[in-house]
This record gives C-alpha cells, sequence and structure tokens, in this order.
C-alpha cells in the first residue's frame, strides 16, 4: 500500500513498485471517482477492493480508510508511507494541476479538475493536500505502527528504495 498526501507520488511509485515486482498496480481514485466525481459508497467501494487485496499480491495507491477501514492496510505485507518535504510535493501538485487542467486532461471516468476545486474552499485540493500532510505527520507514526512500513522521506530515499525493490526481483528471477 502506498500512503502519502496528494502530489507526493502515490501513483508514479506505486506504478513502478507494481511493474518491479510484476503485480497489478490499483489506483483507489479510479475505483471511488465515479462520472461527474460522483463518488462511491463505503459499501460499493468495498465490493469493488475486497476481491483485490483478497489477491496474493498486487500495489495499491491510497487506503481510503474513511470508506474502507483497515480492508487495505490489514491486507498489506507492506506501506510504503511518502513523507516528502512539503517544498518538493507542493510544486509537483501545482505541475500536474496545471497540466491536468490546461490540458483539459481527463482522469478516471472522464471527470476533469477544474481551478475552482484546486483552489476554492475547505475542501480544494491544494488545501486538502496541505492539511492531510500535517494530519499524516501527526498521526501515521502511532496509527502505522503495528504494520511493516517504510517510511521515504527524500527523493533519494525513494529512488534507493525502488533499486532496491529492482535488485532484490532479479535476484528471485534468477534464483527460481
Amino acid at each position: 500500500m502506498i500512503a502519502s498526501a496528494s502530489g507526493n507520488g502515490k501513483t508514479t511509485v506505486g506504478r513502478a513498485l507494481a511493474e518491479r515486482l510484476a503485480v497489478p498496480f490499483v489506483e483507489l481514485d479510479a475505483l471511488n471517482h465515479g462520472p461527474n466525481w460522483t463518488e462511491a459508497t463505503p459499501e460499493e467501494l468495498r465490493a469493488k477492493v475486497e476481491p483485490i487485496v483478497a489477491q496474493d499480491a498486487w500495489v495499491i495507491d491510497g487506503g481510503y480508510t474513511s470508506k474502507l477501514g483497515d480492508l487495505v492496510l490489514g491486507s498489506a505485507d507492506t506501506v510504503v508511507w511518502l513523507d516528502l518535504p512539503m517544498r518538493v510535493w507542493l510544486p509537483r501538485l501545482w505541475r500536474r494541476t496545471r497540466r491536468r487542467i490546461c490540458g483539459d486532461e481527463k482522469l478516471w471516468n472522464d471527470n476533469k479538475e477544474s481551478w475552482r476545486t484546486a483552489l476554492v474552499g475547505r475542501e480544494s485540493l491544494f488545501v486538502f493536500a496541505v492539511r492531510m500532510h500535517f494530519r499524516r505527520r501527526l498521526r501515521y507514526p502511532s496509527r502505522l505502527a503495528p504494520y511493516n512500513v517504510v517510511r521515504l522521506r527524500t527523493e533519494r530515499e525513494v529512488e534507493q528504495f525502488l533499486e532496491k525493490v529492482a535488485q532484490s526481483r532479479k535476484v528471485e528471477t534468477r534464483g527460481a
């Protein structure tokens, strides 16, 4: 399970990790957000996620604990917590959001981001991302204590982690 605030690279790291491990990659946002940003109910989302976590191996981007409780977290053998500094991820989030809006990029189920939803109000993408960044830093150490957690705090640590996974996979493949 890949855990972090928006913009830290959950999807990018999740895809890279899944590729290195040769396992399916699942982006929970794609399962949660229906057309016109309609969100799945907790029951609908759980029905979509339960068969995935029942598989032998996977990489999942996100946890959606507010809807799924510990379903993903409790099924994961490792939690990768991307805890990059705000000076790293906030500009990334800005560039990604600008690219999506200016490029009229479609997301899950033909949804599109807008400047209004990105910048305005308590639930804007940027307000949410900053708020969750600080909440995670306060809550995750105790919340994730029972689990096998890899906490990555720098871009270099992320690169080293992915390289280590790739190297261990090569060793496994040669030994089989």
